[in-house]
């Protein structure tokens, strides 16, 4: 079965159980090792993540990132290498430790975005999020992204990547794409947009085919950045 099909079929299985969470690690534990298993397990940094970085000139300078919902760590590496000091979480506790024997040089920790360790509010100079609001159920689309916003320390910025949609297109599989309407909550919650781009088609001249999606056809996606005043 492809890892795609396969992850919705657990999402499914674990949603008629009424376990929000529980497909995640138990998507890791069926992996038994093989990243290719795992639709989002590239073992690289995102590549949309990587043109915004490049582009901005993004350089760490020792300040504290977090990465949310960091999987095998490839974006928290990424972040280290620029210079940040990189604490990564995920929820499942067999991807944190398939992360940290790939890269042992990071701080990873197992745990839930809604219940963090206390220390976690409003202390990170830079906050990472990729593709982690969009698999979680639309009706927690609003404390979800209050709770990544909370992580953003005075003065510090917050980067999401996320497959997009249009405000009156409704999101019909997982993962459920975010449109510019549910990415204003980041708003209401003090953070101020400083940066919105949208890959969305190969006809484009700005960007090569390999900055899409690997979907036919492409799907766009937003990146978009915020920081807190």
């Amino acid at each position: 079965m492809d890892a795609r099909e396969r992850t919705k079929e657990l999402q499914a299985e674990f949603a008629k159980r009424g376990d929000v969470f529980g497909w995640f690690d138990a998507l890791y534990r069926e992996a038994n090792g093989n990243n290719e298993s795992i639709p989002w397990a590239d073992l690289e940094p995102n590549r949309f993540f990587v043109e915004f970085a490049e582009k901005t000139n993004l350089q760490g300078n020792n300040r504290k990132a977090l990465v949310v919902g960091c999987g095998l760590g490839d974006d928290a590496k990424y972040l280290h290498d620029l210079g940040f000091d990189v604490t990564a979480f995920d929820i499942s506790e067999t991807a944190i430790k398939w992360a940290k024997k790939l890269n042992p040089q990071i701080h990873f920790e197992t745990a839930d975005l809604f219940q963090p360790f206390r220390g976690w509010s409003k202390a990170f100079d830079f906050v990472l999020e990729i593709y982690t609001i969009q698999p979680l159920p639309l009706e927690m689309r609003g404390e979800t992204i209050d709770a990544i916003s909370n992580f953003v320390a005075e003065n510090g910025k917050i980067v999401i990547v996320t497959r997009g949609r249009e405000d009156d297109e409704i999101p019909l599989e997982l993962p459920w794409a975010l449109s510019r309407k549910d990415l204003s909550r980041f708003e209401e919650n003090g953070l101020k947009q400083t940066h919105f781009e949208v890959y969305e088609t190969r006809e484009s001249p700005q960007f090569t085919t390999e900055m899409l999606g690997d979907e036919e056809p492409p799907i766009k996606r937003f990146v978009v950045e915020y920081e807190r005043k």
